[in-house]
Parts: C-alpha cells; sequence; structure tokens
C-alpha cells in the first residue's frame, strides 16, 4: 500500500543550445559598416579581422548604417 511518488524528471539543457542562442542574440546586434565610395556593406566582426580598416576597392572611410528599428518617444 505504499505509494510511491514519481521523482520530478529534470530537464537537462545542453551547452550547444545555449551557445547557438547567444550567438543569435550578438549577430542581431552587430553593427554593420557601409563604404563611402563604393557603397559595400561590412559587419564590425569583419572589418576587425584585418590589420587595416579598408574596403575591397581600397577606400578607407566607411559610414555607420542606422538600424532598421525604429524608436518613438512620448512627448512630456
Amino acid at each position: 500500500m505504499t505509494e510511491e511518488s514519481p521523482e520530478p524528471k529534470i530537464e537537462e539543457t545542453s551547452v550547444e543550445e545555449t551557445n547557438v542562442e547567444e550567438t543569435t542574440e550578438s549577430e542581431k546586434f552587430d553593427v554593420i559598416y557601409c563604404c563611402l565610395r563604393c557603397g559595400t556593406t561590412v559587419p564590425n566582426t569583419e572589418l576587425a579581422r584585418l590589420p587595416e580598416i579598408k574596403c575591397i576597392c581600397g577606400f578607407r572611410v566607411f559610414t555607420k548604417m542606422r538600424a532598421p528599428i525604429v524608436k518613438t518617444v512620448k512627448a512630456l
């Protein structure tokens, strides 16, 4: 007559799943630059890998692209 209570099952999350979520979040907010001469878009991570900041066309002036998110602010 002893009733055995089922033990609660503990779900384990794998490390791979958390790493995938972290990388997608960082990719969402990656800064993107645009070459002023040719208009080529380059992410910040790619520019950081290069020894000098230079576009494929040879130009060294980049502009920061605006985020596609529009922010609205309530007036006071």
